[in-house]
């Protein structure tokens, strides 16, 4: 058996992109060459890695336990490139996931201190919701995944980095916006506008907060936090979402923060942020150091 690094590179990229000619465009290769290192390396395997679906390719059994082999020889195989290259003390890209609230709020001061403490500057961001980012770890798309939601995929590890705290705002020109003290039961039939399914805000609200209201409605489902903000300075309904999103917008005037009622001690409005890995991925030196570099961050 003879398998090259060119064609796990190429069984990799075909994960990725699901077609032939889409990992032939990102791997700047002919779709034969690709279809031909594929076909190679089936055949040396004795078993084929996809099943074909209306010309995409989707990762059978025996591709997916392929992958994570793949996955951890490129990157190894990276590192040795690197080795003796005293200018890197890290290679290689660093592909990250985030979930919203990270993302744009989080992600952007935690990555600036990585980057002066460990001079590497070769980081990839994707920004979705928890749902989507697990799903891209599950595919060996990304590395690492900082998400809110805690994963219920028993292939990925688990582990907290720091935490959040989650706050209900309202209309200012709202009457519950001018009230000094309220009770959950001053927001039976009220309206809520929330995020998607999958996100991290629309779980804390539905295991948290829903549970103390007598009944209430979704109005609005939306996919991003500033839709969900300006819904609700428009008046369209309440909403729940982390303070560090929702923060401009009410130093702005434009929303309120509602206080919760003092009889609520036992409401946690703290949420958790989570660093979620595969638990077959390879841990180079890189992500090790990033891993690290998380547990050890202070972002006050």
């Amino acid at each position: 058996m003879n398998i090259s690094l060119k064609q796990l590179n190429v069984f990799t990229s075909i994960t990725q992109h699901r077609t032939l000619t889409a990992a032939a465009e990102a791997l700047h290769l002919s779709k034969a060459a690709v279809s031909m290192a594929l076909a190679e390396l089936e055949k040396q395997l004795g078993h084929p890695l996809f099943d074909r679906v209306n010309n995409r390719l989707i990762l059978n059994q025996e591709g997916h336990k392929l992958l994570p082999l793949a996955d951890e020889l490129l990157s190894r195989a990276n590192n040795i490139s690197q080795l003796f290259d005293a200018d890197h003390a890290f290679s290689g890209q660093l592909k990250i996931g985030a979930s919203d609230t990270l993302g744009n709020h989080v992600v952007p001061g935690l990555l600036s201190q990585f980057r002066h403490q460990h001079q590497h500057f070769s980081q990839s961001v994707v920004i979705s919701n928890s749902r989507l980012i697990c799903q891209k770890l599950l595919d060996y798309e990304l590395d690492i995944g900082l998400i809110e939601g805690k994963s219920h995929y028993p292939e990925l590890i688990a582990s907290q980095f720091s935490n959040d705290k989650m706050c209900i705002i309202a209309a200012s020109h709202l009457p519950i916006s001018q009230q000094t003290q309220w009770k959950f039961t001053d927001l039976a039939r009220s309206e809520w506008v929330l995020r998607e399914a999958g996100s991290g805000s629309r779980e804390f609200f539905l295991r948290t907060i829903a549970p103390q209201i007598e009944s209430w409605h979704e109005v609005f489902e939306l996919n991003t936090t500033e839709a969900l903000i300006n819904s609700v300075a428009a008046g369209l309904g309440l909403g729940c979402l982390s303070t560090l999103a929702a923060q401009y917008a009410i130093n702005d005037g434009r929303v309120t923060q509602l206080s919760l009622p003092k009889a609520t001690d036992n409401i946690d409005m703290q949420r958790p942020f989570w660093l979620m890995v595969h638990k077959d991925k390879y841990h180079s030196p890189l992500l090790k150091s990033f891993i690290e570099f998380c547990h050890q961050w202070d972002n006050t």
